[in-house]
């Protein structure tokens, strides 16, 4: 249950990016009609990449969870810290992001 189900880049230049992945591993990239501007990968793999205006850029893992609410608390009790609180994918699920207690970001998942 507790798998990686979904990465995606998160970059200051979505063009320069998607040129960079595209030629190193063939990569193509579908829009989709989200704001910020967000395309997922083209093909078997499960991922996206979007623009983001704050940090130097990076990869968030999201790994799937039963409940998003829970999961978020306890990653808490044990030291780490909610960055951003339970939200919602309309129609796909939710997610939540949390540090652990070293700084490292992930996201929780919860399918609908």
């Amino acid at each position: 249950m507790h798998n990686v189900s979904y990465v995606e880049l998160h970059t200051k230049n979505l063009d320069q990016a998607k040129g960079f992945y595209g030629e190193l591993f063939g990569w193509k990239f579908n829009p989709t009609p989200m704001t910020p501007r967000y395309e997922t990968l083209d093909g078997p793999q499960a991922g996206g990449i979007m623009e983001e205006q704050a940090g130097s850029g990076f990869w968030l893992q999201y790994v799937n969870v039963e409940d998003v609410t829970a999961s978020a608390k306890k990653a808490e009790q044990l030291g780490g810290k909610v960055l951003k609180a339970k939200t919602e994918v309309p129609g796909q699920g939710w997610f939540a992001i949390v540090a652990d207690p070293s700084g490292a970001s992930f996201a929780l998942w919860q399918k609908a």
